[in-house]
Order: structure tokens, then C-alpha cells, then sequence
């Protein structure tokens, strides 16, 4: 099935090439550094490098601690880090500078796979979450590197998808050196499908080892003073779309009862900041866009945070946090980071990405599902208006995380016994 696979991905590379030239009529960075992609023109990386794989964004984000403790534990190593979008490496220059080398991720055919191991030549590979290629995992296992899947996750409905193809998962999870799973019920689950279990670890997630900055709260407390003081702040963060209209309805139902409410929103995808802010002008004409750097005023109503690197911030200057990719069936992203900064979350129903973690949010009282406009608009003021719930919500979400804190840790020692064996 691997040999279909592959041929099904040569024919498709044509079609793939287009699609980043059609992606990059908004994002220009889609159509430069193509080349790498294919294992050219790659930069310079001493062999011996330790690689670590992150798709885009929120994977970026997730490893960020561990590429820093790896940094700290091997000074001398180099770390190569690869994505797959723009976005992505656009996180990992902000994050890390020029103290690892970013490269786009090389496409899963064998190829290209063996000329970019023989120009990186790294010791480990470390693949943050399910990043699961066939081809990538194959030809690491003919050469012999070491592959390590960090802060693993396996949802029960992706699950059934690997399980019909039968023995090529179990052969592609037998190509894994070790899976640093999530949790138990995602551990068991890759156990079924054909992982030696002598090659699992059930370690947490290392989103709950997330590092705020030192300075972020003085710089979110200047935030909101340019946001005229203590007017209530609600953040509607990495939303989708269909989801900005379904805010902006509960918005303007709160409005009627709250009205010196002030909305943020922040798109998932960068492509769509214009789009949005179109949106928002046909519900209000008192819209600040990050973009601009104006403040906004008392009359300010909608504030679109079109920026790159800043939700922490956005976060860190508001009151209640709804988590997009929700009300939509993409699974979620990560409702970790509003509750680290002591925000109530809300969350639609489709959470399937961070089901365990959902789970554990929502018994403690950090994290409320919520269907609907209406129903949005009933929780965000029940909440604000209600400072003793407000108070329970926020303790909560604190008390999870410092109750899962120390992945990390475990993750690293998994790095080092690779390293080391």
C-alpha cells in the first residue's frame, strides 16, 4: 500500500505545487522557498542536528518549551526545525531568532526524503503530536534514525481511519521509536492499532508546561488602558469561518445589557483578516484593527486582532476567552492558553483535538460548551456579571494547569535516552 501511496503522491505534486501559487495570492510567503520542499537549495546545518517537526502554528507553540530545554540541555547541537506552512515558520523566527535553523518540511516521497536526510544528516527526529508520513517514517527506519512522537494524540475517529487500513498502520507505527502519548485512552489507542507497547510512554502534554512571558502582564495592563480601562474585554480568538458571524450575533445580543463591551476578535488563518474586518463593518462601525496601531477609545465596539505572534497578549488583556474551531467541525485549538492566564473559557461542541483536555477543564468548572449565539451571549454575561462564578471559573483553569504541569521533563529525559542509547 506504501508503493500506491507513493506513486498517488508523485502524480499529485503537480497539483500540490499549484495549490501553494494559489494560496499565495494572499499569503505571497506560500510561493517562496519552494525548493526546500523538494530538497533543494537547503541552508547549511552541521550534521548531528537534532530535528524537530512542527506542521504550523499551534504545533509550533506546543514544542516550543521542549526546542528551548533541548537548546539549554545540548548547547553545542545544532536544531534544525521544520514546518509546513508560512505561518509556522514565521512562529519559530519570532520565537527562537537565528538559534535553530527553520526549514519547510521536505514532501513524503522517497526521494526527496533521502536527499534531505543526506544533506541534514540530523541524530533524532522529533515529531511534535500525530504527524504521522509513511514515507518519512520508512526511509528514518532504513537509515536508521531515531523518531520520536512528542506529546502524541490520537482522537477515537482518527483512530477508526488508521484501523481500515490495517496492516500498513501497523506498519507504519512500527517504523516509530518512541510515542510520548498525551494521555492513557490515546495511548491504548495506538497500542490497538498495532504500536509495541514496549515503545510507549504516557507522559501529559507539554501544553501545560506553557512559559508566559515575564513581561506579559505589564505589557497586557498597558493594553487595556489604551483600551480605555476597565470596560469589560471579551476575546473570541482562532476563529473559522462561519464562526466570526455566529460571534458577532452574540455580540450584538450582549451589547443590549452590556453595552461598554468591548470584542476582540482574532482569525485563525491570516488570509482571512480582510474578510473578516468586512464582517465586522456590516455590525458595527467602531472597529480598531491591530494592523493600524490606533488605540481604541471609549466608543471603540470591535477590535480585530490581524497581527502575527500576539493572541498571549490579546489573551492576557481580557476577561472570558471563547476558543474557535469549535462551532465548527475542525476539532478546536487550544484552550490551555486563556485558562494559564486565568480566563473563563468557552468552547463549542467540536472539540475532538483537545477531547482529554476539554474533558478535564470542563469537570473542574474552567471550561463551558456553549451551541449557539444565544447561547454565547447568556454565558458571556452570566459570567462577567457573576463575580463569584468569575472567580470559581478562573481559580479552576489555574489549578488544572499547575495540577498537569511536568511533560516537559518527561519528554526531554525521552530526547536525552535517544540521544544517548
Amino acid at each position: 500500500m506504501r508503493y500506491l501511496y507513493t506513486v498517488l503522491f508523485y502524480l499529485a505534486l503537480p497539483f500540490i505545487v499549484l495549490r501553494l501559487f494559489w494560496k499565495s495570492r494572499k499569503n505571497p510567503a506560500y510561493r517562496q522557498r519552494i525548493p526546500e520542499r523538494f530538497a533543494y537549495s537547503l541552508k547549511a546545518v552541521t550534521a548531528g542536528s537534532i530535528w524537530v517537526h512542527a506542521v504550523s502554528v499551534g504545533e509550533v507553540l506546543a514544542a516550543a518549551p521542549l526546542i528551548k530545554k533541548i537548546k539549554q540541555q545540548y548547547p553545542m547541537t545544532p536544531l534544525l526545525v521544520t514546518t509546513m506552512t508560512p505561518t509556522g515558520a514565521e512562529r519559530v523566527k519570532a520565537i527562537f531568532g537565528d538559534a535553530v535553523c527553520h526549514i519547510y518540511v521536505p514532501y513524503d516521497v522517497p526521494g526527496i526524503l533521502q536527499r534531505f536526510l543526506q544533506k541534514m544528516q540530523p541524530r533524532l527526529l522529533v515529531l511534535v503530536e500525530t504527524e504521522l508520513w509513511p514515507n518519512l517514517l520508512h526511509v528514518c527506519s532504513q537509515q536508521k534514525l531515531p523518531v520520536l512522537v512528542v506529546n502524541a494524540r490520537l482522537s477515537a475517529k482518527s483512530a477508526a481511519g488508521y484501523r481500515r487500513l490495517g496492516n500498513f498502520t501497523r506498519s507504519l507505527l512500527n517504523n516509530i521509536t518512541l510515542i510520548a502519548a498525551q494521555n492513557a485512552e490515546d495511548g491504548e489507542r495506538f497500542i490497538e492499532l498495532g504500536l509495541p507497547r514496549e515503545r510507549l510512554r504516557v507522559t501529559g502534554s507539554i501544553k501545560f508546561d506553557l512559559e508566559l512571558p515575564g513581561d506579559l502582564t505589564a505589557r497586557a495592563n498597558l493594553l487595556r488602558q489604551q483600551w480605555s480601562g476597565e470596560r469589560p474585554v471579551w476575546i473570541a480568538a482562532s476563529t473559522h469561518e462561519s464562526e466570526e458571524e455566529i460571534i458577532l450575533n452574540a455580540f450584538q445580543r450582549i451589547r443590549k445589557q452590556m453595552p461598554t463591551l468591548l470584542l476582540i476578535i482574532v482569525p485563525r488563518h491570516p488570509e482571512r483578516f480582510t474578510k473578516v474586518a468586512d464582517l465586522c463593518g456590516k455590525y458595527s462601525e467602531q472597529i480598531v484593527l491591530r494592523s493600524k496601531q490606533i488605540a481604541c477609545t471609549s466608543a471603540t465596539e470591535i477590535f480585530l486582532g490581524d497581527s502575527m505572534g500576539e493572541l498571549l497578549l490579546f489573551y492576557a488583556s481580557a476577561d472570558i476567552a471563547f476558543v474557535g474551531g469549535s462551532l465548527v467541525k475542525t476539532g478546536g485549538h487550544n484552550p490551555l492558553e486563556p485558562a494559564a492566564l486565568g480566563l473563563p473559557v468557552l468552547t463549542g461542541p467540536h472539540m475532538f483535538n483537545f477531547a482529554v483536555i476539554e474533558k478535564q477543564l470542563k469537570e473542574a468548572g474552567a471550561l463551558i460548551t456553549v451551541q449557539n449565539s444565544e447561547e454565547i451571549a447568556a454565558q458571556v454575561m452570566n459570567t462577567l456579571q457573576d463575580r463569584k462564578k468569575y472567580q470559581q471559573m478562573r481559580n479552576a483553569g489555574l489549578r488544572v494547569i499547575e495540577q498537569n504541569r511536568g511533560a516537559l521533563i518527561k519528554q526531554l529525559a525521552l530526547v536525552y535516552s535517544l540521544l544517548n542509547r
